[in-house]
């Protein structure tokens, strides 16, 4: 018996300037890459913890998932983790953080998109309770900010296929992303 092969994705990588690109402050900013949507979502505390709703089917962000190929999953990440880089060929996903303070790193990999090349920094947990929607050909990852695990619970819109995945490392030059501390 032959051992399992994995196909792998490959893409080239825009040159990037050095930084963390836009800092995406509203979910209505004009600097996010094109196709990623952004959208508060409630969180309701109590003197037992708190309750957020993740998703609705055929609502929201993912209003056009298919519940049949929609897939739920969690990463629970420690403080200072990086998982980056990232990219799906034809899977969106849909991120909401649910515990922790995340640094979220975009970048458009599409070279026929006209934001092509554009980096985008979202800070979200607690403090800005957002999901992302993250369409294919977007590279995406996050870096565990503070003190505290972080979990990130993510929805896609299909199931889990290794051959429509693609990895970039975090510290890939020609995107010349910073993970360090800004120092603002």
């Amino acid at each position: 018996m032959s051992p399992a092969t994995t196909e792998i994705v490959r893409i080239s990588t825009p040159q990037c300037e050095p930084g963390i690109g836009k800092v995406i402050r509203t979910p209505e900013s004009a600097d996010l890459i094109d196709g990623v949507r952004v959208r508060p979502f409630d969180v309701w505390p109590d003197d037992r913890g708190y309750f957020l709703e993740v998703v609705r089917m055929k609502q929201g962000l993912a209003a056009g998932f298919a519940p049949e190929e929609t897939q739920v999953s969690a990463a629970l990440s420690y403080p200072g983790t990086i998982k980056a880089f990232h990219f799906h060929l034809h899977q969106t996903d849909l991120w909401a953080p649910s515990k922790g303070m995340f640094q979220v790193a975009l970048v458009d990999l599409r070279p026929e998109s006209r934001t092509f090349g554009l980096k985008n920094t979202l800070y979200v947990g607690p403090l800005k309770p957002w999901q992302i929607l993250i369409p294919p050909g977007v590279g995406h990852g996050y870096k565990v900010i503070g003190e505290d695990a972080a979990m990130l619970i993510y929805v896609t819109n299909r199931l889990y296929n290794p051959k429509d995945e693609g990895r970039i490392a975090y510290n890939e030059l020609s995107l010349a992303y910073d993970w360090e501390l800004q120092h603002k």
